[in-house]
């Protein structure tokens, strides 16, 4: 299996303790039963258990890493396979196949075009110095634009299954926080923070993400950056305390639409969606949701979580601000996958 050995790391508990250590006490000499040993200090041990937490952040991004590189690997032998079989029902060499279906059809770029990208390039060569290279360039983008879209026309009307999955780590949603319906196979959790305008950014395309797709259920967690975003750990607890009035998401929405996210813009949005004004200045006076929001922190971080916005979706991490295309394209594979597993276990009841 491609993550064996990163995955008996990341459950460290799991793997086997080499043959020739000692037997593993505790520090009243007591032996330590059902424990992965990996140091002594002065004949006392250090557990897998308290390793584990100093490493998994590592591990994880490491785990992701490699599925990066192995699935553009995949990808660029799938890419490779589909030319030789289109080559093949051609009856030309693989080599000659773009040439013939794709290069050859790229017009040269005309002077204006060329004119327009020089300007494009913001250069301090003159254009006249730089015109044959940038024209060159300009042909080149073209062609492997041509290519890509080409080899992505045959993709789609061939059978293609990647099996690798990308890795995943379980991530709990806030059923008080969720938008969807609660029985949607798939799962977004977002860990966010109202101050952080990448966050901000990215709410249009959880909107149409949502409005799109039926199938998602999305649980927004808080992730307040407090070192660099000193008001958002008091926009999540103002959220908390719309909450407690019944107009969490309306909160939510208001808050992320505005500019200001501090004490006065909490309140101005409190008086616009008419919650109860005197309850809600006691609960953020009371600082009751601290506890909640540290959760939620603990929660990502465990996860992964070192920036925001962080999405999960299945468990899968998505990281920043990411295009509709990118949310799409996971829950695409994840629907294929589960509708996979369906019909095997149909077929071997």
């Amino acid at each position: 299996m491609p993550y064996k050995l990163l995955g008996c790391a990341l459950l460290l508990v799991s793997c086997s303790p080499a043959q020739d250590q000692p037997q593993i006490r505790a520090q009243d000499g007591a032996p330590v039963k059902g424990k992965a040993v990996v140091a002594f200090v002065d004949g006392k041990p250090v557990l897998a258990d308290d390793l584990l937490p100093v490493v998994r952040n590592q591990l994880l991004q490491l785990r992701r890493q490699q599925y990066e590189i192995e699935n553009k690997g995949i990808e660029n032998l799938i890419n490779g396979r589909l030319i030789e079989l289109e080559a093949e029902r051609k009856g030309i060499p693989k080599e000659k196949l773009l040439e013939s279906e794709v290069d050859s059809k790229i017009a040269d770029p005309t002077d204006a075009e060329v004119q327009a990208y020089y300007l494009g390039q913001r250069s301090n060569r003159p254009f006249d110095d730089v015109k044959g290279e940038l024209r060159t360039q300009l042909k080149q983008a073209r062609i492997q634009q041509a290519r890509d879209k080409y080899v992505q026309s045959l993709r789609e009307k061939a059978q293609v299954t990647v099996l690798i999955r990308p890795p995943r780590v379980t991530v709990s949603i806030d059923p008080s926080r969720l938008r969807g319906d609660p029985k949607a196979p798939i799962t977004i959790v977002e860990f966010s923070d109202f101050q952080c305008p990448y966050c901000r950014k990215v709410e249009p395309t959880v909107k149409e993400l949502l409005a799109k797709h039926p199938e998602v259920k999305f649980s927004y967690r808080d992730f307040p950056l407090r070192d660099i975003h000193p008001q958002a750990e008091g926009a999540a607890e103002s959220s908390r305390c719309a909450e407690d009035q019944g107009k969490y998401w309306e909160y939510h929405d208001v808050l992320f639409a505005s500019e200001k996210v501090d004490h006065d813009a909490q309140l101005d949005i409190a008086r616009k969606l008419r919650l109860d004004e005197k309850k809600f200045e006691e609960c953020l006076s009371s600082g009751k949701s601290k506890s909640e929001i540290d959760k939620d922190i603990d929660a990502g971080t465990q996860a992964g979580v070192n920036g925001t916005p962080g999405f999960f979706i299945n468990g899968i991490a998505l990281s920043g601000t990411q295009p509709l295309s990118a949310f799409e394209k996971i829950i695409s594979d994840e629907l294929a996958a589960q509708n996979r597993n369906s019909s095997a276990g149909a077929k071997n009841p």
